[in-house]
């Protein structure tokens, strides 16, 4: 089943339990980290509904399976998830297995505020299955870090416009040093954003305004610029990853991540992308991740 689906799979079997009291068996290799089965076999033996078992290929070494039938098998990239229970993704397209490993070397403490410095925050806002993705990340000497990287599942609306100042808040952050990136394509979010700060908000108004900083090659981020920026996947996406790509793997190591970001790290190592536009299905924890590259548009290179 898609991800879309999953849940409402599991609605839907779960409803007849109390009306015909039914063996329910789930069967699966395992798939996305950020999928149903994931899920369950997260859940304590306590309080979930179902026994759960893991076989992998050892049970049925000697019985459906050769020794010299698995030695063959294990040639092909899929073994470890057909086999050895092991959820796909482990690899994606995207970005490199070292700069992933290369931006948890750098160390610094997320919790720590530093005063007087430049903090982007990326907004995703949740339609339909997803969720809602917040990253937020600051600039210390000469290099980018990221302090928050959460989702929420089907929040209340203004729950996450009061997040968004809460993070202001916490890190001590004036509104001079604050940008704000939005998906363009929820105006109800950054509409909000944009009232929460004061400034104009009319749609026609923010859009003209857009235009008019690109067609005279000017940040809207700078001086003088835009607090609250709505920024449209459709013509910025692949842009926004072929950005979030080129630092992260700069060879200066730009982009700092701690280890407690689990989900965003997951999202960077399995992101499966064709021709720089982000496959969803195939992506998990895809909010965050492109909340993660909606904070970077703050971070451009200079000519120098």
């Amino acid at each position: 089943f898609r991800k879309s689906e999953q849940e409402e799979v599991r609605h839907v079997a779960e409803r007849y339990i109390a009306k015909s009291d039914p063996f329910i068996v789930m069967v699966s290799t395992p798939n996305r980290l950020d999928g149903l089965f994931n899920k369950i076999e997260k859940e304590s033996f306590e309080s979930c509904i179902y026994k759960k078992l893991f076989l992998d290929y050892t049970y049925g070494l000697g019985k459906i399976y050769s020794q010299e039938e698995i030695e063959k098998a294990r040639r092909s990239p899929s073994f470890p998830r057909e086999y050895e229970l092991q959820y796909q993704g482990l690899i994606g397209n995207v970005f490199s297995p070292q700069s992933i490993e290369n931006c948890q070397k750098l160390e610094y403490n997320p919790t720590v505020t530093i005063p007087n410095c430049k903090v982007s925050i990326g907004v995703d806002p949740s339609f339909g299955s997803s969720k809602f993705g917040i990253v937020t990340t600051r600039f210390v000497n000469e290099r980018i870090e990221v302090v928050e990287a959460e989702e929420y599942e089907r929040p209340d609306f203004n729950d996450m416009i009061n997040r968004v100042w809460e993070i202001k808040q916490k890190h001590r952050v004036d509104n001079n040093n604050l940008t704000i990136w939005c998906d363009a394509a929820n105006p109800e979010i950054w509409g909000s954003l944009k009232r929460m700060f004061n400034e104009p908000h009319a749609e026609r108004y923010v859009f003209d305004k857009l235009i008019y900083y690109r067609k005279n090659n000017l940040n809207p981020a700078g001086p003088g610029g835009m607090i609250v920026i709505p920024t449209p996947f459709s013509t910025q996406g692949a842009k926004m990853l072929q950005h979030t790509k080129s630092l992260l793997e700069d060879p200066d190591n730009l982009i700092a991540i701690d280890k407690r970001f689990d989900k965003l790290l997951t999202a960077l190592r399995i992101a499966v992308a064709n021709e720089y536009k982000l496959d969803k299905e195939a992506t998990s924890y895809h909010d965050i991740l492109d909340a993660f590259r909606l904070s970077l548009q703050l971070y451009q290179r200079s000519n120098k």
